[in-house]
């Protein structure tokens, strides 16, 4: 069995998470991570929040707040989101502890010894209004490749080009639109072209291995046409100290957020290590040619992990045309794979967190159960093409599929076999239709878990559905609940057993999608303990500078997994009548929900994106939102 780094990306600590964000980073990372633990591998699965940036000063100020206050709220309310929603982190720490700084400024010395850190001028933005340095991605203009009016200061997220802010034609601050003015500064930069050849070289092993999504790896390797230098230092005092004398003494002058937030994977390994007392224990990850390494985001970061991030590992390493020395981390692996999700979009909208359109995790999680979110998200999974997330969908799916479906299937196994027998009964003959139930069943380990490892999550969890199909449809062809003379008592007690078993391997199956019914479906049929493990949060101290008040991190202890397997039922276990494991959802919700977000009026009527009432036939006329919502972390997510 192999090592498996699970990296997920790290959300920006600006506030909650909305569902926009899990459905890229959250949901599909932790379906991975379960299985591929479920199958004996050793997953390792980090993250944390994004705390360094522009963007965290902007809008600290708007709250007056401290930037330290602001990110302890937001931080704090990230963690709570992301335990709810069951997500099974090892460690999900923060880029603001002494662990992570240290990591940061010992990755940027091995680059700038290997010579892969160069100084250069360049021109940077600043406010007129406030003097502040303005951030690439809080300024926008027209795109001067392709002529896209709302590419930002760091790329076109229309052709995918690299950009600096005095390249866009007539830019302007997203913060109050006002014309930055440019000024020449001294920064360091990633010599990209130095490591052009071998991140060329490493994609065209990823493409050949065909396991990339195609089009996350022609992105990656399109941008590689246009690559340059990339400035991994900013004139800003919120930050890492850049460690090099007449620079470390400089307030003004910090590390780039995207240059550490990357590193944040590595950091946060260490983190882990650390805190189990093995400190070494992070390179089975990191240096072991053999592990596999995943990185889950939305495609607006892909550039930072196909590009970037690769980059600063290959300087690091010594690899790139300028030669070097490993620095302190050793040979470090590149990823397996990018694992990038497209964009969510909201009721045919765009997600506009400035209108209110937009569905906070925990919002949702307050009213309905978290399994209904996961399965949604990943029933229709953003996983090669944008998705839409609608309320009526949303009703639809937890109705009709996880209810009528599954938590029906479930329910009333358990209620025939509480009411005939009280316990799993012994099962007799199998006859052609009991066997081939339980044959399927049994192949959807092979299938469902191929799907899965895969990334192909949304065909994995609807041929897990599908068996629960062929399960309903086993119950109606058998016919258990007319089953009753004593005669027949010994085919009843076979068609239950084997029910009990299919419900008991389905739950299996599905669990990596549904892991908080999981625990309950296993209770139902008799199961003690618990079947899945579910991540907790703990307060911890600064690793390094214990005087620093206390965080919070998610971890969690998943050494008790089950096998990714059939495992036979147990015979005599004793089933009592049940309780439904899903709760059906009145359609009145839709419009409830419909109005908290401004869509519909009170009496129900659309209301277009410029707040008029659409007319007769309920279409409204679209919205002009400040955004689709990205599916990953990162600054400004």
């Amino acid at each position: 069995m192999s090592h498996v780094l699970s990296s997920v990306a790290w959300p920006y600590a600006n506030g909650p998470r909305h569902i926009g964000h899990v459905a890229g980073f959250g949901v599909p990372s932790d379906v991975f991570s379960r299985y591929m633990r479920m199958a004996g591998h050793q997953v390792l699965m980090v993250s944390g929040s994004d705390e360094h940036g522009t963007p965290i000063l902007v809008q600290a100020d708007k709250a007056g707040m401290s930037a330290q206050e602001f990110i302890d709220v937001n931080h704090r309310l990230i963690v709570e989101d992301l335990t709810a929603l069951g997500v099974s982190y090892d460690l999900y720490t923060r880029t603001t502890t002494a662990n992570h700084d240290h990591v940061v400024q010992q990755m940027f010395l091995a680059c700038h010894r290997n010579g892969y850190m160069i100084e250069q001028t360049q021109k940077v933005a600043i406010s007129p209004s406030t003097g502040r340095t303005l951030p690439d991605r809080y300024i926008e203009g027209t795109c001067p490749i392709c002529k896209y009016p709302e590419a930002r200061g760091d790329q076109c997220d229309n052709c995918g080009n690299q950009l600096d802010p005095v390249d866009l034609i007539d830019p302007h601050s997203k913060i109050n639109g006002e014309a930055p003015e440019f000024t020449d500064t001294q920064h360091f930069f990633l010599d990209l072209p130095a490591l052009a050849d071998a991140l060329s070289e490493w994609l065209d092993g990823r493409e050949a291995s065909g396991l990339w999504r195609p089009n996350v790896i022609k992105f990656s390797q399109n941008i590689l046409e246009e690559i340059r230098p990339r400035a991994m230092t900013r004139d800003i005092d919120w930050g890492i100290t850049i460690p090099l004398p007449g620079w470390e003494e400089n307030p003004t002058k910090k590390l780039y957020v995207w240059f550490d937030a990357v590193i944040g994977y590595l950091s946060a390994s260490v983190e882990w290590a650390r805190r189990r007392g093995e400190p070494e224990r992070w390179r089975d990850w990191w240096n072991d040619p053999e592990a596999l390494t995943y990185y889950f985001m939305g495609k607006d970061n892909i550039t930072f992990h196909a590009q970037i991030w690769p980059a600063e590992m290959l300087a690091q390493n010594g690899a790139g045309t300028r030669g070097g020395e490993q620095g302190p981390f050793g040979e470090l692996n590149l990823p397996t794979e990018v694992v990038s999700s497209e964009f969510l979009t909201m009721e045919g909208r765009q997600f506009s967190t400035s209108r209110s359109i937009v569905i906070y995790v925990r919002d949702v999680l307050e009213r309905y159960q978290p399994d209904a979110l996961r399965y949604f998200l990943s029933a229709a999974a953003p996983e090669t093409a944008d998705s839409d997330f609608s309320w009526p969908e949303f009703v639809k799916r937890t109705n009709n599929e996880l209810v009528a479906g599954w938590g029906n299937l479930v329910n009333r196994t358990a209620s025939m076999i509480a009411k005939n027998f009280g316990e799993i009964p012994a099962a007799g003959d199998l006859e052609d239709v009991d066997r081939a139930l339980l044959g399927q069943i049994a192949e959807g380990f092979t299938n469902v878990g191929r799907l899965i490892a895969t990334h192909k999550q949304k065909a994995g969890l609807a041929e897990a559905m599908r068996l629960v199909g062929e399960a309903n449809a086993y119950v109606s062809t058998t016919e258990p609940f007319k089953l009753k003379g004593e005669d027949q008592r010994a085919r009843l007690a076979t068609v239950l057993h084997v029910l009990a078993q299919a419900v008991v391997d389905l739950n299996t199956l599905l669990s990596p999608f549904l892991p908080h019914s999981s625990n309950a479906v296993h209770a139902a049929l008799g199961g003690t303990g618990q079947f899945m493990p579910m991540p907790h949060v703990e307060e911890v101290s600064d690793l390094d500078e214990p005087q620093r008040p206390a965080y919070p991190i998610i971890t969690g202890d998943y050494a008790g997994m089950p096998p990714w397997e059939s495992r036979p039922v147990t015979v005599g276990a004793p089933v009592a009548k049940p309780t439904p494991i899903f709760t059906k959802l009145d359609t009145a919700i839709i419009d409830e929900e419909r109005r908290r977000l401004g869509l519909v009026d009170e009496d129900g009527n659309e209301v277009s994106a410029d707040g008029s009432v659409a007319g007769e036939n309920g279409e409204g006329s679209g919205d002009d939102g400040d955004g689709t919502a990205p599916t990953g972390g990162g600054p400004g997510a």
